[in-house]
């Protein structure tokens, strides 16, 4: 099935999966309010009428990673969180050295290590180390929720709340590109694995640190980026259902 191939106005509002690319600095709730916006202003200047459109989508996005996001309007977002639930893939530039408390650039640094060179064989044997089944710690700004209050906002606040270690499974790691200290590398894993904390714990593993540059997630389940739309994409399709 193309899930993007619109047919009409009518097929949005009865509903359909939605393939977009979320952009980078957007949350994902930003691009559900925009498409959502986006499908009821068609219906008032379509029908001269307002209709209010369910539209959801199947698992977040930091503001800082960008990529896959699968929405879905109408009846359709009742089959979301299946969705959800599928493993994903991303792929992520890792730079060595230095680390930040998000483990991303969302935080200023925290500490630079002395930095030695690491063959990449060496690098590849600790990623090897983490495929398969793992407990992980979620990072400390993460939305997890402890006690009623999410993990970030404590974070920001100063706070260092407790969280507890998940059970995650890694499919594989692929090394795509090795230009010490900068490495960008796929990841195949499961739902409710962190990859800011990846991250962490490959550069605790190696004693120099390391911290997120770059995340995009390129597939959940059967679905793939290549077959996303651009916002402008849509924003220019939509007029013509």
């Amino acid at each position: 099935m193309v899930y993007n191939e619109l047919r009409d106005l009518q097929d949005l509002i009865e509903g359909r999966i939605l393939l977009f690319e979320k952009p980078l600095f957007w949350t994902s709730f930003d691009l559900v309010k925009k498409v959502k916006a986006l499908i009821e202003k068609t219906i008032r200047h379509k029908y001269e009428t307002r209709k209010r459109v369910k539209v959801g989508h199947a698992g977040t996005l930091d503001p800082l990673a960008e990529g896959l996001m699968i929405l879905g309007t109408g009846k359709k977002t009742k089959i979301l969180e299946s969705i959800q639930s599928g493993d994903k893939e991303y792929i992520t530039t890792l730079e060595f050295g230095k680390t930040t408390p998000s483990f991303d650039l969302e935080t200023m640094f925290d500490h630079k290590y002395t930095l030695s060179y690491v063959p990449r064989g060496r690098l590849e044997d600790v990623l090897n180390k983490y495929i398969g089944e793992i407990d992980q710690v979620p990072p400390q700004y993460s939305a997890k929720s402890v006690r009623g209050k999410r993990a970030y906002k404590a974070a920001r606040r100063g706070e260092n709340m407790e969280l507890s270690s998940r059970r995650v499974r890694i499919g594989n790691m692929e090394i795509l590109h090795y230009k010490w200290p900068i490495v960008t590398i796929r990841v195949n894993c499961s739902k409710g694995t962190y990859i800011r904390a990846l991250a962490r714990d490959i550069g605790d593993e190696l004693n120099v640190g390391a911290h997120i540059i770059g995340l995009k997630r390129t597939r959940i389940e059967s679905y793939h980026l290549e077959d996303a739309f651009s916002l402008e994409k849509f924003e220019q399709k939509i007029p013509f259902l």
